[in-house]
């Protein structure tokens, strides 16, 4: 089987070799395209693949008609909105991730994120400390654990909410388990989303949400930048001058956030996943993946039906 890496910004180099490894030791072959610059590159390189992956790179009907031998397309890490999971389905090709892979990694740059906030972007006058803080989880999936583990170091008092993650799972790791978003605003200092990009959460983080949070209240989004409502969080931020945003989803050209001064930041590219023991992890994990569904079958990390 011919599987391909296709990706415009390339794994590191220990994650090829990774990958690399993987793949022929099951008998495969590896393609690389790197650096591409022109979607007509990518067209070119999958009409002889058996098997793609991915990073942020986009797959859609035009790649997926172009990809005639293609079986499955794996995403190096935990979003797959990247993907057009409906012409995967239509082209019967099964669309997977590899979740977890990237998890602590996000939960670190959360704590990188929050220090800096609470302590005012260090610009020298006084901040606060995160122990004994409230701290809420929209989703408690792989990296909502990872960052109430890391919490716990910290001091923090933890809550969360996940419409999909029984109480009892939430509790036993030592989390205090809420019955709605609403209350988990009103209750917790600090806000972190894990949330997907889905039809349900697309721009569901609003102000009448956002705005239940306590005086000098953070909202801190590594999760996605289609999940904020960013017109009604705007006009919020200009109300409730306390609030703070921090997040690591890339800003617009025109970033009208950066308007609130000493109460916003975001990193200039997306950046949870951005440590080289991610990459390493979410390549080669995809590669495993693959060869166990030519393998096996195994299916087990689909997320296309």
């Amino acid at each position: 089987m011919k599987i391909l890496v296709a990706t415009e910004k390339p794994f590191a180099a220990a994650a090829v070799e990774g990958i690399k490894k993987e793949v022929e030791a099951a008998g495969n072959e590896l393609l690389l395209l790197e650096k591409y610059t022109d979607k007509a590159q990518l067209l070119e390189a999958v009409a002889d693949a058996d098997a793609l992956i991915i990073r942020s790179d986009k797959v859609d009907a035009e790649v997926l008609d172009a990809a005639k031998k293609l079986k499955i397309v794996v995403r190096a890490g935990a979003g797959y909105d990247n993907i057009d999971l409906a012409a995967a389905t239509a082209h019967n090709v099964v669309a997977e991730n590899t979740p977890g892979q990237n998890a602590n990694a996000v939960a670190e740059l959360v704590f990188g994120l929050l220090v800096f906030a609470v302590r005012n972007f260090y610009n020298g006058k006084s901040g606060s400390e995160l122990k004994g803080k409230k701290l809420g989880l929209l989703a408690f999936g792989n990296v909502g654990r990872n960052v109430a583990r890391i919490a716990e170091g910290f001091g923090m008092e933890v809550y969360a909410y996940d419409a999909y993650c029984p109480k009892e799972v939430i509790e036993k790791a030592g989390v205090k388990a809420v019955d709605s978003q609403d209350a988990l605003f009103e209750q917790c200092d600090i806000v972190s989303l894990h949330i997907p990009a889905t039809p349900e959460t697309k721009n569901s983080i609003n102000a009448a949400l956002v705005g239940k949070l306590p005086k000098g209240g953070i909202l801190v989004n590594t999760a996605r930048k289609e999940v904020i409502n960013e017109p009604e969080l705007l006009k919020l931020f200009a109300e409730r001058t306390d609030l703070k945003f921090v997040t690591d989803i890339m800003p617009d050209a025109n970033d009208e956030f950066a308007q609130f001064e000493g109460r916003y930041f975001s990193t200039p590219k997306k950046m949870g996943a951005q440590t080289a023991e991610a990459n390493i992890n979410a390549g080669i994990a995809a590669a495993k993946q693959i060869n166990a569904f030519f393998k096996d079958g195994d299916t087990r990390f689909q997320v296309n039906k």
